[in-house]
C-alpha cells in the first residue's frame, strides 16, 4: 500500500490491497487516482486503504464545488459509496459509471449512469470498447491529457499490455487482433500524453506511443 503521491500538477495516485483477488506480486495492489480540474474534484476507481486518513485528507484538501467519482468498470465500485456519504454533505457528489455498477452498490442515491455520447464533469468522456461491447468504459481526462483504463490495459514489465481474459492461444490472439484491439484504436485519436492504469505503473509521457505499441503486440494474460 502507498500513501497518495503527486504524480503531476493536480494529479495524485495511491495504491491499496486488492479486496477480492490476490494473484501474487502483480495485481496484489491496485491504483486509484484523484485529480483537480478547476472547480471539479475527480476520483477515479477509488479504493481506500485500511488506514485511509492520508487519502481522506487529500480529498478534503482538494474539494471543489463538485466531486465526481468516476468508475471505469463495475468491479471498481469499491469505496465509492463510503466516499459519497463522507463528502456528499459538503459538496455536490456524483458516482458515474456503467449501469451495472448498481449491482455492486448497496444504495443508489447520487449514482448517474454513463451515457458515452454526453460529456461528464470537467469535460471527461467515457469511451465504449469491445466487440461484443464491454461494461468497461475507459475515461479521457482532457485537463490532464490522461487516458484511464480499468482492466482492459495494464502495465507490466515497463510497457502497456492489452490484458486478455483467458490464456492466449491462436484463437484468443486472433480475437484480440481482429475484434477487440480495433475497438481501442479510436482512443489513439485523443490528445493524451499519460495512460493511467489500475494495474501496474502509470505511463506519464509518450502514452499514445505506448498504447499504440500495445495494440500491435500479442495480448497478455495473467491469473493467479
Amino acid at each position: 500500500m502507498s500513501k497518495p503521491k503527486r504524480i503531476a500538477k493536480d494529479l495524485w495516485r495511491w495504491t491499496a490491497r486488492h479486496p477480492e483477488w490476490h494473484p501474487g506480486d502483480f495485481g496484489a495492489e491496485v491504483a486509484s487516482f484523484a485529480a483537480r480540474a478547476g472547480d471539479d474534484t475527480l476520483l477515479i476507481d477509488p479504493l481506500l486503504p485500511p488506514e485511509p486518513d492520508a487519502v481522506l485528507e487529500l480529498i478534503e484538501g482538494n474539494l471543489g464545488e463538485r466531486l465526481s467519482i468516476l468508475i471505469t468498470i463495475p468491479y471498481h465500485v469499491r469505496s465509492s459509496e463510503f466516499l459519497r456519504d463522507r463528502f456528499g454533505k459538503d459538496t455536490a457528489t456524483t458516482i458515474c459509471g456503467h449501469p451495472d455498477c448498481t449491482k455492486r452498490m448497496k444504495r443508489k442515491p447520487g449514482f448517474k449512469p454513463i451515457d458515452p455520447s454526453k460529456p461528464l464533469p470537467a469535460g471527461v468522456s467515457a469511451r465504449v470498447i469491445g466487440k461484443p461491447r464491454r461494461n468497461e468504459t475507459p475515461m479521457f481526462i482532457p485537463s490532464h491529457k490522461a487516458l484511464v483504463f480499468g482492466d482492459a490495459v495494464a502495465e507490466e514489465g515497463g510497457r502497456l499490455r492489452v490484458w486478455a481474459m483467458e490464456r492466449v492461444n491462436d484463437r484468443v490472439e486472433r480475437f484480440y487482433r481482429e475484434r477487440f484491439n480495433p475497438t481501442l484504436k479510436p482512443l489513439l485519436e485523443l490528445d493524451f500524453e499519460r495512460v493511467l492504469v489500475t494495474h501496474g505503473q502509470p505511463v506519464m509521457k509518450d502514452g499514445n506511443k505506448a498504447l499504440r505499441s500495445a495494440l500491435r503486440s500479442k495480448p497478455w494474460y495473467h491469473r493467479a
